[in-house]
């Protein structure tokens, strides 16, 4: 196996090829930032959240359930579950950042998101094995994701009903292209089944942001449940 290395060429490579989905994250950031004005949040709250929380998903499923009697607590624990997530992500990229230094290798994850983690993959997979990469593409993403807020959040306080735009429709589709990206071979249909299963009936009988975490929990079980079922013996 090649030595990893952390080079600034790596994280210009990074920098350089996460830029088309930084488009992207820069709308879904913009598309928080409406959200969060709507609930109440300012701007300053709104960008701190998108700067130390940084998950879209789980900064618009907290945002969505604020109400007068809403607690911290319960803000904390949504975020906790949905970004439990990550740490299926620091495990697989533990074979690459595992030989940087830990300054590089914490600086790296804490820029970590959801897309520069599946374009990081796929580029040690293809041979890449600078881990610089995983930095430079996650900053590409942190920081439209806090710009975009800010117009976002800005934008808001000029419209009287942000949620009339449908924007918060933008997760959805994310989360559904970055599945097309993983997809490797109808062995993926278990999990993504079985998620879509429980998520119809969790949110038929209860919906809240809770049907994301028993999808997420499910699928990772049945692909662990696939996965030690198709190892040879």
């Amino acid at each position: 196996m090649p030595e990893t290395t952390f080079t600034a060429a790596g994280f210009r490579r990074g920098y350089a090829q996460a830029q088309p989905l930084a488009i992207g994250v820069f709308a879904y950031a913009v598309t928080f930032g409406l959200l969060a004005s709507d609930a109440g949040l300012s701007v300053l709250e709104a960008m701190l959240m998108s700067a130390l929380v940084y998950s879209g998903s789980a900064q618009v499923a907290t945002v969505g359930t604020l109400s007068p009697g809403a607690t911290v607590l319960a803000g904390v624990v949504t975020v906790l579950m949905l970004n439990a997530r990550y740490m299926l992500y620091g495990a697989a990229l533990r074979p690459w950042l595992g030989q940087a230094s830990v300054g590089n290798a914490y600086s790296s994850l804490y820029f970590l998101g959801d897309g520069n983690w599946v374009l990081s993959m796929k580029a040690h997979a293809d041979g890449e094995h600078d881990a610089a990469y995983v930095l430079g593409s996650g900053l590409a993403m942190f920081l439209p994701w806090v710009g975009g807020t800010l117009l976002g959040s800005v934008a808001g306080g000029w419209m009287a009903h942000p949620k009339l735009l449908a924007l918060d429709f933008l997760l959805t589709a994310f989360c559904a292209a970055m599945a097309v990206g993983l997809f490797k071979s109808r062995a993926d249909l278990w999990p993504a089944g079985a998620a879509l299963g429980v998520a119809l009936v969790a949110n038929a009988v209860a919906p809240s942001g809770w049907t994301i975490v028993a999808a997420g929990l499910t699928g990772a079980a049945v692909a662990w449940w696939r996965h030690g079922a198709e190892a040879p013996a």
